[in-house]
This record gives structure tokens, C-alpha cells and sequence, in this order.
């Protein structure tokens, strides 16, 4: 049966989503809440993980193993790497990478978690292309991209860094979460896909950006993921 989990790293990026669906079961674990119920129509699990890669991962498990989830949405904010992409647009994940894993010395690529076996974690092209389509549909005054995500603990905005990390890896947007949940789904063969909405641009605005537009690039996020549900 399909059971959609949807993370979001901040309450601000799923309160939207948890307040239109009818809950049937509440479960904490690892100090973050699970709700269990339907949204539009479809059986759904929405958490909030908590900001980082760390508490991504944790909770990617956690849906996997405790809710048995058959495919993964995750929602949030991220900063833009590429001039194009605007403050408010969305970038939908081809692939997921970190960019702050270094193990060089022994022979890995810049970003390659040893042993995994790739360096970048590959969404669900399905998911993708829907993901894009309905963001059409719904959010008509944004545009949206699909490319590259990659995460790291550290909130980027430095345009220096921002450019490093652009050359390095080719990212479209740089967040703290993503490649963490591509990485926990990647190992246990669940469909994933990142859904991004861009809070501040490839220079050194996110500072002063930030708090001025993230509700609304959560909101145009939550929007598409409740259209997206029943197609899945």
C-alpha cells in the first residue's frame, strides 16, 4: 500500500501540510513527532526532523522501519547556487550529494561517502517529473528547476563558499538536510524525491533574506506536495 512520508526540517515547513490532514495516530520517537493520516485522499506520515544531517538521516530511518513508508518527500528551504534560479523559485532533485564529506586521501572523490558506492544519490525520476509538473500547475508565478542538491552542516552564505561549492559538485541549491534523507533512502531502496523552494540567492544576501522569505517558499513547497500526493 502507498504510505508517503514527508519531512520537513522546521515546523514552519509542515505546519501547512499537518494542519489539512486528518491525523489518525501520533508516535514520538528519537524526540520528534510522527503523524500518521491521510491528505488529500492519500495515506501519509509528515515529521518534523530538526535542522541538520544528522537528525535528516534519523528520521528517514525511523519512517522507514517504524511506518514501513513507500516513498519519501522532503520539503524545506534552501539557498540558490546558480544566478538564474530566484528567490522563491523551486528546485526539484535529480540526485543529492555532500558536499563536506572529504576522505580524498584515500582515494574517494571530493563529496563520496566511502563504501556506499556512489557519489551522489539518485531521486526517483518519476517523483521528479511530477514534482515539476505540478509545481507548474500550482505555483504558475515561480519557476522550477530540477538538478542538484547538496547539503553540509554549515548554513552557506558567503558567496565565496557558495561559488566553491558550485565548481566542486555543480548544485543547484545548498541546504543542510537533503543529501542525509537521499542517503538513509538510497540504502533502504525507498523512491525519494527533494523539494526545495529558494530563500536566498548565489551572493551574500542570505543574511538579510532569509527571514523575509521563508514562509512563502515553505508555503509555495507545501502547496505542491498536496497536489502531488494522489499521483504518486
Amino acid at each position: 500500500m502507498k504510505k508517503i512520508g514527508i519531512i520537513g526540517a522546521m515546523e514552519l515547513e509542515v505546519e501547512a501540510l499537518k494542519a489539512k490532514m486528518d491525523i489518525r495516530r501520533k508516535e514520538e520517537k528519537a524526540s520528534m513527532e510522527f503523524l500518521e493520516g491521510t491528505l488529500n485522499e492519500t495515506e501519509v506520515v509528515i515529521v518534523r526532523s530538526g535542522i541538520g544531517k544528522v537528525n535528516a538521516a534519523l528520521c528517514t530511518q525511523i519512517l522507514c522501519d517504524l511506518f514501513d513508508v513507500s516513498h519519501i518527500i522532503n520539503t524545506g528551504v534552501a539557498g540558490s547556487l546558480k544566478n538564474e534560479i530566484n528567490i522563491g523559485d523551486i528546485v526539484v532533485s535529480t540526485d543529492a550529494l555532500h558536499h563536506d564529506v572529504d576522505v580524498r586521501i584515500f582515494g574517494y572523490p571530493l563529496g563520496e561517502v566511502p563504501q556506499v558506492g556512489c557519489l551522489a544519490f539518485p531521486a526517483d525520476e518519476h517523483l521528479g517529473q511530477l514534482a515539476q509538473s505540478c509545481c507548474n500547475e500550482v505555483n504558475p508565478d515561480i519557476s522550477v528547476y530540477q538538478g542538484r542538491i547538496v547539503s553540509g552542516d554549515q548554513f552557506i552564505s558567503e558567496k565565496k563558499l557558495k561559488d566553491k561549492i558550485a565548481e566542486n559538485f555543480q548544485g543547484f541549491c545548498v541546504e543542510m538536510e537533503g543529501a542525509s534523507i537521499a542517503h538513509a533512502a538510497y540504502l533502504n531502496h525507498v523512491p525519494f524525491v527533494i523539494i526545495r523552494a529558494i530563500s536566498d540567492k548565489a551572493d551574500d544576501s542570505a543574511e538579510m533574506d532569509y527571514p523575509s522569505f521563508e514562509r512563502a517558499a515553505a508555503a509555495h513547497s507545501a502547496a505542491l506536495v498536496e497536489h502531488m500526493l494522489p499521483f504518486i
